[in-house]
């Protein structure tokens, strides 16, 4: 019984330094894609939840990206400066400002994304159909089940 819980543990160690080692890889080739574009790597992060979520709040986005929401204003000072996004009033409560993402940042994310999607196509040309496959029912089921925490 011990040396099932061993090897389970075992896999647990290697399954989570291969998650941190391939997220490792993915943030640098994602930051060596970023210097093409006019953005930094928060400001990245950040056009990606508006890209992905829609409107939110300087306190919603603060919460997503773990910063102080005075930073978060920072950024978004910076990224408004430079026709990024907006700040627009909600329709329901004018108290309310909500950061929205215009044309020109959408279009800069879904670039940063085509590339980040090319390079990991080359990687994957490297596995057969079969593995690639796998592999992507695996991350999914992974997925599911960590949202489900």
């Amino acid at each position: 019984m011990g040396e099932k819980l061993n090897k389970e543990m075992e896999q647990v160690v290697h399954i989570e330094k291969s998650l941190r080692m391939i997220a490792d890889i993915v943030k640098q080739k994602g930051r060596e894609i970023l210097t093409q574009f006019p953005i930094t790597p928060p400001q990245f992060v950040a056009l990606q939840w508006l890209h992905e979520y829609g409107d939110m709040t300087i306190g919603e986005l603060s919460t997503k990206m773990y910063l102080a929401c005075s930073t978060t204003t920072d950024l978004v000072d910076r990224m408004e400066k430079n026709e990024l996004v907006e700040r627009v009033k909600d329709t329901n409560d004018r108290r309310v400002v909500r950061i929205h993402l215009l044309n020109k940042g959408a279009t800069i994310i879904e670039q940063v994304i085509i590339k980040r999607q090319d390079y990991l196509n080359d990687v994957l040309k490297h596995l057969s159909e079969e593995e690639v496959n796998v592999l992507e029912q695996n991350l999914s089921h992974l997925y599911q089940e960590m949202k489900r925490e």
